[in-house]
């Protein structure tokens, strides 16, 4: 099957991306409004870019309207984030805060939810989340602006916070972290089945 991107209906480029990059890490990004207001939302376009500096991004899409996320507004305003991971207890949560609120609704109150101040930076991280990267704005790039366009967010984790559960001898391990991953449609991943593969030397 050959499929040319630029005939595709919007909604099936949607459906083949989210398929073929499969599973995502979910970035589950807090932030703060300019009005105080809290905000928590997952995006799966989202991953680690270096360690030197410690670097990452996610990638809000714009709704059907071409309107930006409140993510996206506040990372504009305020120029901080934090990416809280969601793991197999915090699922349902986690997916609660994808619906739509209207802009200055906190998703940790509808979710049931625990914001806890964070270290570094003004956006509260989730308590319930075993790891929290705590982050300042380095950069975004509007890619497009109209209806499913995308801003790339970077940010540079100036503070992480990891708890003692998951954290041992010196590293985190999937089998006690137990992060999901977003798959197709409303299909999502657990890190159960693992395998692994060394290295080869040349």
């Amino acid at each position: 099957m050959d499929l040319d991107p630029a005939t595709l209906p919007l909604a099936e480029r949607y459906g083949l991306m989210i398929s073929v990059i499969s599973p995502r890490p979910i970035a589950w990004v807090s932030t703060i409004g300019a009005d105080g207001s809290t905000n928590l939302a997952p995006f799966s376009f989202f991953t680690g870019i270096c360690a030197e500096p410690m670097m990452v991004c996610f990638a809000p899409v714009r709704d059907r309207t071409g309107a930006k996320k409140d993510t996206l507004v506040n990372v504009e305003a305020t120029k901080q984030f934090v990416v809280n991971i969601a793991t197999e207890e915090t699922a349902v949560k986690m997916n609660q805060t994808s619906a739509s609120y209207p802009y200055g609704v906190s998703e940790f109150e509808k979710a049931g939810l625990t914001p806890v101040p964070s270290a570094r930076v003004r956006p509260p991280s989730v308590k319930e989340s075993p790891v929290h990267l705590e982050c300042e704005l380095h950069q975004t790039v509007t890619l497009s602006e109209g209806p499913a366009g995308g801003t790339l967010v970077i940010g540079r984790v100036v503070f992480a916070r990891v708890d003692e559960r998951v954290w041992k001898n010196g590293r985190i391990s999937h089998a006690d972290l137990k992060p999901i991953g977003r798959m197709e449609g409303v299909w999502y991943a657990r890190t159960t089945d693992a395998f692994e593969l060394p290295r080869p030397k040349p």
